[in-house]
């Protein structure tokens, strides 16, 4: 991250973070603080697509919910499946997911033929898992608001 803000800063009026902390536990927030840059708030970017109130409510109600979003709906062979062993050690999947007991996709897509393409992608993931498949669309409101809360006014286009 340091290195792309030191890379792009000069060329921009304003530089943000577009990330939310995704586990950084607050070693972004360092980079960020050094720099004089702001990041997207919220401890990941569910947060951002749902709002923290509606993620802390889906884990209140079913604590052992797996998370995904288009991102790794799209990716979750490559992000999920590889990263974690589970293309060469199967046997580890109850290890990591046996606690989980629902998915739940948070739709951040509001286009039909792209929600189309991606919840067959959000049913193989779940069903990867063994687990049930709950949709939630978020859509990129809770997003687009938090970016513009973090440029100056006057370098923001008309709504």
């Amino acid at each position: 991250m340091e290195s792309l803000v030191t890379r792009v800063r000069p060329a921009y009026d304003a530089v943000v973070v577009g990330y939310a902390d995704c586990g950084t536990y607050g070693a972004l927030d360092a980079v960020c603080e050094r720099l004089g840059v702001r990041r997207l708030s919220g401890l990941h970017c569910y947060d951002v697509f749902a709002g923290a109130t509606r993620v802390e409510e889906l884990l209140e109600d079913q604590p052992g919910t797996y998370l995904l979003t288009d991102f790794l709906a799209r990716s979750f062979a490559r992000t999920v499946e590889q990263e974690l062993g589970l293309d060469r050690f199967p046997e580890l999947l109850d290890a990591y997911f046996g606690h989980y007991t629902r998915v739940v996709w948070l739709a951040q897509s509001d286009d039909a033929t792209e929600l189309a393409e991606l919840r067959p992608l959000a049913q193989d993931a779940a069903d990867r898992l063994g687990l049930p498949l709950q949709v939630v669309p978020t859509g990129t409101d809770g997003l687009m608001l938090a970016l513009r809360s973090l440029l100056p006014e006057e370098s923001l286009c008309p709504p």
